[in-house]
This record gives C-alpha cells, structure tokens and sequence, in this order.
C-alpha cells in the first residue's frame, strides 16, 4: 500500500545506510529488536512508497536479506570507509532527481518528515535538504543531481553550506540514533511511553 504521504512529482531515490559495525552495540545493532521488529525495519517502513528506488548498503548478509524481505534492494560490500558506502549507493541512482541518504539506525525518523524533505527539494531543486530540530541538524539528508557526480568521486567533497536548508522535524526524537545498548532501551522505553500516553488519550509526539 502506497504511503499516503508520497510524493512522486519527481523520480526520489533513496540510500539507506546500514553498514556499521556496531563495536560500541557489541553486535549487528541493525537486527537488534526494537518495539517487536528489527531496529533497520523502522527505517525502512518510514520511507515506504515513498521514493521510486531505494537501495540499503551493508556489509550484514542478515540485513540485506531483511532488506529484500521489505522489498529494498541490498547492495552488499566489505569496504572500509563511508565514502565507499555513499558511491555504491550512489550507483544505484541513475534516473533519479534526488538522492536522499536514510540512517538505518535512527528509527523513529517519520514518514510525515521524509515527505516534506522531498516537497521541499520539488520547490527548491538548488539546495541540499536535511532534516533538524529546532536548531540542530542532522540526518536525513537529500542531494539534488547537481551533487550527485561530487557524491560518486568522495572523498573529497567541496562544501556548500551556503546551498543547505533544513526541514524541521515534530520531535526531537526523530533524530535519535541508536550506538549503544542503553540508546535501544532508552528508545524502547520512550515507545513505551507514547503508546501509554495514546491509550490513555494524551497527544505525544514519537
């Protein structure tokens, strides 16, 4: 089923970076449960139906056979750096107008967010778009195609902070990511919160 909030006025494409070794987790933190799913899995359902390719990087055969599951094209690899990581996925954007890179282990990044960074780069095609919260950014982050040859030849990238708008995200917790094993149980807890909050009939923000 479509994601209600897509947008398809131009071809989105989207990279999911999920290829931490997770030395702080102690494990593949990308396959650690998160609220009865795979913490990856959140990110993923967050961007469904919304871009017309998305392609996941990882060096974890568990995450990309996860990723082909939910319908995610898995590139796997066993290079070293991160710049390795955003070419390949840079490979897999031919045809497309944007590019928008996804944190594999921020999981509560919305749907809602994710669609007002593309509307925002339909309006202005001439900047980077990244998602923040009131003064600080972060990820998300989309390239139009006037990066994209700059993206595939990292490292070195020239900066252009001067061409970077930031799209305000609802809650701070969009942003959070997940390093450690208290970062999952501080998110789970916080999940746990907010559903107890609906059920009891208050409006709180995930």
């Amino acid at each position: 089923m479509r994601n209600p909030q897509s947008t398809q006025q131009s071809p989105h494409g989207c990279i999911i970076m999920a290829s931490g070794l997770g030395t702080r987790f102690g494990s593949n933190k990308l396959m650690a449960d998160l609220d009865g799913a795979p913490l990856i899995a959140h990110a993923t359902s967050a961007c469904d139906g919304l871009f017309a390719k998305r392609v996941a990087v990882t060096r974890h055969k568990d995450v990309a056979k996860l990723c082909c599951t939910l319908g995610v094209e898995a590139i796997m690899h066993d290079e070293p750096l991160r710049s390795d990581t955003v070419r390949l996925g840079m490979q897999a954007m031919d045809g497309c107008d944007t590019a928008t890179f996804i944190q594999a282990d921020q999981p509560l990044i919305s749907a809602n967010t994710l669609a007002a960074l593309l509307r925002g780069a339909e309006a202005h095609p001439e900047f980077i778009w990244r998602v923040g919260f009131q003064g600080t950014q972060g990820a998300p982050v989309l390239f139009p195609a006037w990066a994209f040859d700059e993206l595939r030849a990292l490292p070195p990238a020239k900066a252009h902070a001067q061409r970077v708008r930031c799209m305000e995200a609802a809650s701070e917790w969009e942003l959070f990511d997940v390093d450690t094993v208290q970062d999952l149980e501080v998110l789970q807890a916080h999940m746990k919160q907010c559903r107890d909050a609906s059920i009891g009939g208050n409006d709180v923000i995930g």
